[in-house]
């Protein structure tokens, strides 16, 4: 296995708190777009990205939605316990799990977890709690440890759907480097206005800056859109700690693929370029081509989907034609009668990878020494992410997820 050696500081800069966006603009589109084609650097505004996306390119949108994820309980000594959820642990299907109407399990993270021996805890009532909520009587279980993540059990009277629980009790978990609150804003533009499955702890932020105007352009100019689902998890704030990444260990998340946009995939036209809004939208793109060289190699009629591990892209996969790996996938779809294919994936992108499916990517500016710093690295290649990020900081770029945006072309 050929892991790249790439040392962490490498891709450090200095980010004062002040260029950190701390809330949306009052309009999504307001927000300035930096346009780096082929080593040219430039801005507009955002409601001018239709110009720059080619036609006859095929734009992909991750539209998983957020869920407010962040539930606080007390123990009967008054401590407060938080809840993070991460993704369903039983039933482990997100659709099933929103469903369920008395109970569930989760796994999640949990903050003063030393203070939680057992036992069951209570939700923290806020003061103005009206009667609905206290009907609830939401209570947790601490079931068992998992690495670093633990499964809790939630239960709750009423026969509502674990869905509308979360909407009553929970707090949108907004990134933990804008410093505050969840404030009420959050609850609107802290979501993509094409969100629709439930499931994510944190936005895909490209997406943010899109408004009906903005897309109703778009396919006008004869752009076909598409989308995917990749559920967003908490590994995406967590920072590399090793000083190479070679030893870091990538998140694992899910995503799905419809065979609509396989087929599209497979039929694009030589020369039409893939468009991706976002690095989630990337990674889910990018694993693709990897389930399909799986489902290649071990037969159709014989591959069993499994996650895409974070170092496959830099293996020797004989160097499989990207439609043959669509195609595979394609295949398999059809033989067990599927319109949706649900994947996991773990890549990691970093200086070297070989792009197999993303032509043209849509971003916001990252967190220095960042797995997304990285993969921005590799997209451009060489040194160009240190040009693109310079002029966004000399020019009064706003950065992170509230943060200005940028159309990259390779």
């Amino acid at each position: 296995m050929n892991q790249p050696k790439i040392r962490i500081q490498e891709f450090a800069y200095d980010l004062p708190d002040e260029r950190i966006a701390k809330y949306p603009l009052s309009k999504r589109d307001n927000s300035k777009l930096l346009i780096y084609n082929k080593g040219i650097i430039s801005q507009e505004k955002f409601t001018s990205i239709p110009s720059f996306i080619p036609e006859g390119s095929l734009m992909i949108f991750n539209n998983t939605k957020v869920v407010p994820a962040r539930l606080f309980f007390k123990k009967e000594t008054g401590a407060l316990i938080e809840i993070f959820c991460l993704e369903p642990a039983n039933p482990s299907d997100y659709a099933v799990s929103f469903s369920c109407v008395e109970e569930c399990a989760w796994k999640t993270i949990i903050g003063n977890v030393k203070k939680w021996k057992g036992g069951f805890l209570s939700f923290y009532l806020p003061e103005d709690a009206n009667e609905e909520l206290k009907a609830l009587d939401l209570r947790a279980e601490l079931i068992e440890k998992q690495d670093n993540s633990y499964i809790v059990r939630f239960f709750w009277k009423g026969g509502l759907p674990f869905s509308k629980v979360l909407e009553m009790c929970g707090q949108v978990p907004i990134p933990p480097y804008l410093n505050r609150e969840t404030e009420a804003i959050d609850l609107e533009r802290y979501q993509t206005l094409y969100a629709k499955f439930r499931g994510s702890v944190a936005a895909p932020t490209a997406g943010l800056h899109f408004t009906e105007d903005v897309l109703s352009e778009i396919k006008a100019k004869g752009v076909d859109t598409e989308e995917l689902c990749l559920h967003v998890g908490a590994g995406t704030f967590l920072p590399v700690k090793s000083e190479y990444i070679e030893d870091h260990i990538m998140h694992s998340e899910p995503f799905s693929v419809t065979k609509a946009l396989l087929e599209k995939l497979y039929s694009l036209p030589d020369g039409a370029k893939v468009v991706s809004v976002g690095t989630t939208s990337t990674r889910s793109l990018e694993s693709i081509y990897y389930a399909g060289c799986q489902c290649v190699k071990d037969g159709v009629e014989k591959w069993v989907p499994r996650a895409v591990g974070q170092w496959d892209p830099y293996q020797d996969n004989g160097d499989i034609p990207l439609k043959d790996s669509i195609k595979a996938l394609i295949d398999y779809m059809s033989l067990n009668d599927l319109n949706i294919l649900n994947l996991r994936t773990q890549i990691i992108i970093v200086p070297s990878y070989k792009f197999k499916v993303v032509d043209i990517l849509v971003t916001n500016f990252h967190q220095p020494q960042s797995t997304l710093l990285l993969l921005i690295s590799a997209f451009v290649g060489g040194d160009d992410w240190k040009r693109i990020y310079g002029y966004a900081l000399d020019n009064g770029f706003r950065f992170l997820s509230y943060g200005d945006s940028s159309i990259l072309v390779r």
